[in-house]
């Protein structure tokens, strides 16, 4: 069951990546989240990109006391042990033959060795895709790790995706929870230089964002 927050623009098209925040993990890790040392940073940047609103009714219910809650802990940010809360994922528009020599997205930052087929995916750094994840990053579909290739544009990036077969419309996973198969946001920390709490601030606050059970 799912359900979306307030609105954000779109991206081109009318097509946005979706910042699905999981009520189940962020109850889950309330208790691992429990500190002795007040905390005040909570519900900075509307609770960390997660939703300040929807996170004060989770906390809320089940009775904890935010100002003794660790946020790194409670959302599940890499190196806690706790379970991520926030997961990105974009939509595959669509496929391409690329060619032995032929180059992708701004400048050709990346040519293709051999050829094979790419995909053009929902998310750019419009909506917190960074610009540095082109061709030090990738994704997952279908259960396939796919780098991306080329500069990450304003709305879309480039994946390749060999010979995978990929229908339009296809989930594609940007970061997530490992234990099913995401790529984790540790990922994107080495590929940025941006701390874990500065991404998923930035993808909660341009990407649209669901809540999921």
């Amino acid at each position: 069951m799912t359900s979306t927050l307030p609105a954000r623009p779109h991206a081109a098209g009318g097509v946005a990546p979706i910042a699905r925040v999981s009520a189940s993990a962020l109850r889950q890790n309330i208790a691992r989240a429990a500190t002795v040392h007040a905390r005040d940073d909570l519900w900075a940047a509307d609770a960390w990109g997660h939703g300040a609103g929807w996170v004060a009714s989770v906390l809320s219910e089940a009775g904890a006391d935010a100002d003794l809650l660790d946020p790194a802990v409670l959302f599940g940010l890499p190196g806690t042990g706790a379970r991520p809360v926030m997961s990105l994922h974009g939509r595959a528009l669509g496929t391409k033959p690329l060619l032995a020599g032929e180059g992708v997205s701004y400048g050709y930052t990346h040519r293709a060795p051999a050829d094979t087929v790419v995909a053009l995916v929902t998310g750019g750094y419009a909506q917190g895709v960074v610009r540095s994840l082109g061709n030090a990053a990738s994704v997952v579909i279908a259960g396939r790790r796919h780098p991306i290739v080329g500069r990450v544009a304003m709305d879309v990036c480039v994946v390749d995706v060999r010979d995978a077969t990929i229908a339009r419309g296809a989930d594609v996973a940007f970061f997530g929870d490992p234990s099913t198969g995401d790529p984790s946001l540790s990922e994107w920390v080495d590929a940025t230089g941006l701390s874990a709490a500065e991404i998923v601030a930035t993808v909660g606050a341009r990407a649209d964002r669901q809540v999921t059970a």
